[in-house]
């Protein structure tokens, strides 16, 4: 027990343990209490006498003493943090904030009693995080020994909500940059993550100017739109003013969209005036034409594939009845579909998606400005799949139209009637739609495998083209698969109406399913069976990942161009057949675009704009509540360096001086116990002689001799 210096240490506390010591104290007093009463009901003399003597003996079995410390005093703490992130490097910021710290530790070195804390806060993917390092900071020091907080910064914080309300010490906050810092950037007001294939999506946007912007920096400008380097949008945009920039995507998959505006002079950075965004491009379903020139045992096999993806709108007919069979039955007593050949092939062809020709051969039944169209169909981007039987080699072959022209190859009138084994060629082993197949026969050279694929018993003797693709032979190593490039469209060839053998598990069967999926998807220009691509991706933030996939050995490195323009080489190794890997680590983050001869694709590792130049121009906003609430201050290092004083508690920590405004560093005169001593009220004969002479004066006072 502790009253200002005074304890209490019962005295027969080592002997009897301090509960009981405790318990015969107040006995003692107890007893004391007791004998006053009775000595003043029964009117005794001498009662005070005896109570007092009761009284002395319970206080020096309480063992009063003094305890006494001793102290050294504490030196304050001031916390100088300092903002080392990406927009102080903004010019002259970097500067300010070093010649800032650097006197301000000067003169710190001048004041007795005052420890410095450096707190330096560096880049963050998430942006500056001031506040968070506020709050630490402030938390890990004593609130009695903080004198000041001094924070070198230009304001610009990306968590605000976590800067502390309040701070036990005065928060002065040192405002880089100059009041006449102004910037531009490209601000997304709206941009969609998918957009449909071939349809218009919008961009909604606006350029934001900040800071002290020039008179005439608000005339219209130029916004430009690219698609992997390619423009595709030229835009005059008033500063201020949302504009909506259509964009029609081609191409599936992720579509990266840069965005630039030209610069102005006076500008702090040009790194926010272009940004990028990403736009994956989807199919909204796929429309597919399929025609089956007699009913056959791989009709079923396409129309089973073609129905079991939700995606795809499946459009079949089979000719039943072709023109030259004559039964005697009435056209208005068959229950057939008419076959709808002008309105599917010439006024919806461009509607579809692919068409496929399975055994189909001319039999009058379309008309020759058809096939022209089909062949136009290709040209302008479509996909035609031809699925060739025994009729592909007769006199009514599709390849003896106007669609024979783009086909991958042409019957030789040879009909090949022979079980064979579809193989891949060098070209199949490296082509994305045939590459990987399980169960493919393997290399010359190499182990066969277990599980082989199961023959085939007849396909169709061809001459391909020379720009056509070669992918599988079969008998006496004849094109089997044939895959061509047409103006902006695709066509396929399998020269053989067997395949579904493989889906009956004939002899193991085969990849049935796969390869007709592939080649319809090839046809259709799915992304990921180009054969010629060059893909990016950042799994890992800032190593970016390159895969080239080629029909040959790219003979040139693929050249990388960073958001400020310089240029470096990544060489590829071999990763499989047709495949090349290379990786590249970014040196910052922004839009990086690859290239290797024609093939161009960018990517955005991070955000295009960094956080850290989204917002660009200084501002003391977000740690205004804060210095306020403290009593600190906002000063701005354009206009000096404030003036460092020692004021005491309770009186102002920031003001403006003769010479200029100061800043203070509250005087805290902390102190720590160095050490404890404890002495007895009076020694043990002291007590012995109270107590005696209060026995005495009692035996008098009853004697009356007092």
């Amino acid at each position: 027990m502790n009253w200002d210096g005074l304890i209490l240490d019962p005295l027969l506390a080592p002997l009897i343990g301090p509960d009981l010591a405790w318990w015969l104290v107040l006995a003692v007093a107890v007893g004391a209490v007791l004998a006053v009463g009775l000595g003043l009901w029964r009117g005794l003399r001498g009662v005070w006498w005896r109570a007092g003597t009761l009284a002395l003996i319970a206080l020096a079995l309480a063992g009063p003493g003094l305890e006494r410390g001793s102290a050294q005093a504490l030196s304050d703490i001031v916390i100088l943090l300092r903002d080392r992130t990406a927009s102080q490097s903004l010019p002259g910021r970097a500067a300010q904030a070093e010649d800032a710290a650097a006197r301000i530790e000067a003169q710190l070195a001048q004041m007795p009693g005052l420890d410095l804390r450096r707190i330096e806060v560096d880049d963050h993917p998430d942006g500056t995080l001031l506040g968070a390092a506020l709050s630490r900071a402030i938390a890990a020091e004593p609130a009695n020994r903080l004198a000041g907080v001094i924070v070198v910064s230009d304001g610009l914080s990306h968590d605000a909500a976590a800067i502390p309300d309040a701070a036990p010490a005065p928060v002065h906050f040192l405002q880089t940059g100059t009041p006449q810092d102004w910037d531009r950037r490209i601000v997304i007001d709206e941009a969609p993550r998918f957009a449909l294939i071939g349809q218009q999506t919008t961009i909604r946007l606006h350029i934001a100017d900040e800071g002290a912007r020039p008179e005439n920096a608000g005339r219209p400008t130029t916004l430009t739109a690219r698609l992997d380097d390619q423009v595709i949008a030229t835009v005059a945009v008033t500063p201020g003013t949302q504009v909506e920039l259509p964009v029609t995507l081609e191409r599936a998959g992720a579509n990266v969209i840069t965005l630039s505006v030209e610069g102005e002079p006076g500008e702090l950075t040009a790194l926010n005036n272009q940004t990028a965004l990403t736009i994956n491009a989807v199919r909204d379903r796929l429309r597919v034409l399929l025609v089956s020139g007699e009913p056959n045992p791989g009709e079923r096999t396409w129309r089973n594939l073609l129905k079991s993806d939700a995606n795809i709108d499946l459009i079949h007919f089979t000719i039943l009845r072709p023109p030259e069979k004559f039964d005697g039955v009435p056209v208005e007593e068959l229950a057939l579909i008419a076959f709808p050949t002008r309105e599917l092939f010439t006024e919806r062809i461009a509607d579809f998606d692919l068409i496929i020709f399975d055994r189909y051969r001319m039999r009058g039944i379309l008309l020759p400005e058809y096939y022209d169209n089909l062949r136009r169909y290709v040209d302008e981007g479509g996909a035609v799949l031809v699925s060739a039987g025994p009729e592909f080699a007769g006199v009514d072959s599709l390849a003896r139209s106007a669609l024979g022209t783009v086909l991958p190859a042409r019957p030789t009138g040879r009909v090949i009637e022979m079980p064979l084994t579809p193989e891949l060629t060098s070209e199949g082993r490296r082509h994305p739609v045939t590459a990987d197949l399980p169960g493919a026969p393997p290399p010359p050279g190499a182990p066969v495998p277990d599980d082989v694929w199961g023959r085939w018993l007849r396909m169709v003797e061809t001459v391909p083209r020379p720009d056509a693709v070669v992918a599988m032979t079969g008998a006496d190593n004849q094109p089997l698969l044939m895959l061509r490039r047409q103006g902006k469209g695709r066509v396929a060839l399998i020269a053989s109406d067997q395949i579904w053998l493989w889906g009956r598990g004939f002899e193991g069967g085969g990849p049935q399913l796969d390869l007709m999926r592939r080649v319809a998807h090839w046809a259709m220009k799915e992304p990921e069976l180009e054969e010629e691509a060059l893909t990016l991706a950042a799994p890992r933030g800032e190593t970016i990942e390159i895969l080239r996939r080629s029909l040959t050995e790219p003979e040139t490195p693929v050249v990388m161009t960073a958001p400020d323009g310089s240029t470096a080489q990544v060489a590829l190794s071999p990763a499989g057949p047709g495949r090349f890997t290379g990786r590249f680590v970014a040196p910052m983050p922004g839009l990086y675009t690859a290239r290797q001869g024609d093939l161009v694709r960018s990517i955005a590792v991070g955000p295009a704009s960094p956080r850290e130049f989204e917002r660009t121009v200084a501002n003391g906003a977000d740690l205004a509540g804060l210095t306020e609430a403290s009593g600190g201050s906002i000063n701005l290092l354009s206009d000096g360096l404030p003036e460092l004083r020692r004021t005491g508690q309770g009186r102002a920590t920031a003001g403006q001086g003769l010479s200029g405004p100061w800043i203070g560093l509250v005087e805290r005169k902390a102190e720590t116990v160095t050490g404890l001593s404890r002495n007895p009220l009076l020694p043990g004969w002291g007590w012995l002689l109270l107590i005696a002479g209060a026995m005495l004066g009692g035996w008098l006072r009853e004697g009356r001799r007092a």
